[in-house]
């Protein structure tokens, strides 16, 4: 079940939050109701955790992580760097990565075995993603837009990239993924897929102003909820409405 949430009145919530197999991160807010969510749907698999990047809220945008390790930029601080590895589980490593392209969010896009990175990434960085992370990195664009981890999201289940990607670019990305990847939106036609959804394997959490379509396209490609045992049948029925279309 993907669940509607927002931060305080920003429908942004993958800019405040950041969530992966292994670990929650949710930025500090006036109010506890966005970590409550947050920690309601999760807290019996996984820690949810408060913190701070430089001081700042927008951890979904300058961390990137998965379920072996979490990459942080040069500027969080060395307090914010030891909250991250005291609350995290110990199998996760905890990196600070100089990288001129400080928001990893944005340039980043991972799940537990494939990474896609921005084209102008350093190659130091590429080497710490490949090590902390464990994955293996590819240099790439989605639809023309370098900043992949802002117009793409993928988990090991499936991904969603931006709407105007065309149909040779999502087929040359899912064979590069091994996952079945699908163009759509978020919060009511917003192409920032990154900034408007968090997902892991077996949940997702989308801004407020998400349409009901959205949501049935997003538990269908990334099977949460009752998009698992729903979609086959989703994919059936849409075959057999093209087909009626068709004929």
């Amino acid at each position: 079940m993907a669940i509607r949430c927002a931060h305080e009145n920003s429908n942004e919530i993958g800019v405040f939050a950041s969530l992966t197999n292994a670990y929650c991160l949710t930025g500090v807010a006036g109010s506890e109701n966005f970590y409550s969510v947050f920690e309601s749907e999760l807290i019996d698999h996984i820690p949810v955790i408060h913190s701070t990047i430089a001081g700042c809220r927008f951890v979904g945008r300058t961390t990137v992580g998965n379920r072996r390790g979490l990459l942080v930029p040069s500027t969080a601080t060395d307090l914010e760097l030891g909250h991250l590895r005291n609350s995290l589980p110990d199998a996760v490593v905890v990196q600070r990565v100089e990288e001129r392209l400080s928001a990893l969010g944005n340039v980043v896009a991972c799940n537990d075995h494939v990474a896609l990175v921005h084209p102008d990434i350093d190659r130091e960085t590429e080497d710490i993603i490949a090590d902390v992370l464990g994955v293996e990195v590819f240099r790439q664009t989605v639809a023309g837009q370098a900043l992949v981890g802002s117009y793409s999201k993928f988990t090991n289940q499936g991904g969603m990239v931006h709407p105007r990607t065309t149909v040779e670019d999502i087929e040359e990305l899912s064979s590069l993924l091994q996952i079945p990847l699908v163009a759509g939106t978020v919060n009511r036609g917003s192409d920032v897929l990154g900034g408007g959804m968090v997902v892991n394997d077996w949940s997702a959490f989308v801004g407020l102003d998400t349409t009901s379509t959205e949501i049935s396209v997003i538990e269908s490609i990334f099977q949460v909820g009752t998009a698992k045992q729903n979609s086959s049948n989703i994919v059936q029925n849409m075959r057999s409405s093209l087909i009626d279309q068709l004929s």
